[in-house]
């Protein structure tokens, strides 16, 4: 009843159609405007379905500059388990390494691997084709949100979320299970984590020794957001910006990158972009504890009207919109692939 008081009590956890039923009607109103449901097609030219739905990440990686992201291999559905461990081989890529769908569903069979047999065990699971990917050094994570009108040279950082990791620290006397029940936002990761740690949480954690549960910033597995968006400056737009024009035809969606410091970060120094999300990027700043409900919508808002501008101006200019047929094909492929996330 604790932590259901929790949920209800904070909207950030609250289910994805109850937060977005307003934007609904925004988004129908922009659709008879534009006369497609999927004018989203054209916010991303180059990314498939402009990064809305059924989008590669390794397609999306494939965009970037190599020097900004970690070795990543693609690995298919069914691969010999011989085949997988030649080309990790091949790509010189070690335990502990992150796996995670090719196409993804917001950190839901995102995991870290520690040995072959947890790999094996993975593969043998997996019923789509996923990534293998080398573990990002750096501690640190933001989420940066990053909007560039097609006919503008350079673009603008609209929103940063730094991100807090499911953390605990030990006190010399309570099992990691213990610990983890002080804090409702780790508490409702419960059963994942029994699932992944088994009798480990049975362990009691030395005084002030810290244990990173979850080495990924993601808020349906524990992450706590907050809003990071004072620290947008010239220096990071620029750093951005450099990144984001390397990028075919990008103009929307939101860069997850790991750092050491940010004053290196604003240098263009010691990060490693995560992941590029496009037209189905949120500005996950909102999900700070410190914002209203009202803060969520007008933010929301704000961005899908980003969206539609630049889809806009794209569709002005040749790049054609989803067809209803085919977008509707889409869509139920994404809810297929989706189920098959879920029940990993």
């Amino acid at each position: 009843m604790k932590l259901f008081f929790h949920k209800v009590t904070n909207w950030e956890y609250w289910p994805f159609q109850v937060l977005y039923f307003p934007i609904y009607f925004l988004w129908a109103y922009y659709a008879i405007k534009a006369r497609s449901v999927f004018f989203f097609n054209a916010s991303n030219p180059k990314i498939k379905n402009g990064g809305f739905m059924m989008e590669s990440k390794k397609q999306i990686y494939d965009l970037l500059p190599k020097k900004h992201y970690p070795k990543t291999i693609l690995i298919h559905e069914n691969s010999d388990f011989k085949e997988i461990l030649n080309l990790l081989e091949e790509n010189e890529i070690d335990f502990p390494l992150i796996a995670k769908p090719d196409i993804g569903l917001r950190g839901s069979g995102v995991k870290k691997i520690k040995s072959v047999s947890e790999l094996a065990d993975y593969a043998g699971k997996a019923n789509f084709d996923f990534l293998l990917q080398d573990l990002i050094s750096f501690e640190k994570e933001v989420g940066i949100f990053y909007v560039r009108l097609p006919f503008q040279k350079n673009g603008k950082i609209t929103g940063i979320v730094s991100k807090e990791f499911l953390i605990v620290k030990g006190d010399g006397k309570s099992t990691i299970e213990d610990l983890i029940k002080q804090n409702p936002r780790f508490e409702l990761q419960m059963d994942a984590l029994k699932k992944e740690y088994g009798k480990q949480l049975q362990q009691i954690l030395p005084q002030d020794e810290t244990l990173n549960l979850v080495p990924f910033g993601n808020h349906a597995r524990g992450a706590k957001f907050l809003d990071g968006s004072e620290w947008i400056t010239p220096e990071l737009t620029e750093t951005i910006n450099r990144i984001a024009v390397q990028i075919p035809e990008f103009y929307f969606g939101r860069f997850d990158i790991m750092y050491h410091t940010f004053e290196e970060l604003e240098q263009g120094k010691n990060f490693q972009i995560v992941e590029l999300n496009g037209a189905a990027s949120e500005p996950t700043h909102i999900y700070d504890p410190k914002h209203s409900l009202w803060f969520a919508w007008n933010e929301l808002a704000r961005h899908i009207t980003y969206m539609y501008e630049i889809s806009t101006q794209n569709h002005r200019r040749g790049v054609p919109y989803l067809d209803y047929k085919t977008g509707i094909k889409e869509y139920k492929l994404h809810v297929r692939h989706n189920s098959k996330i879920i029940n990993f």
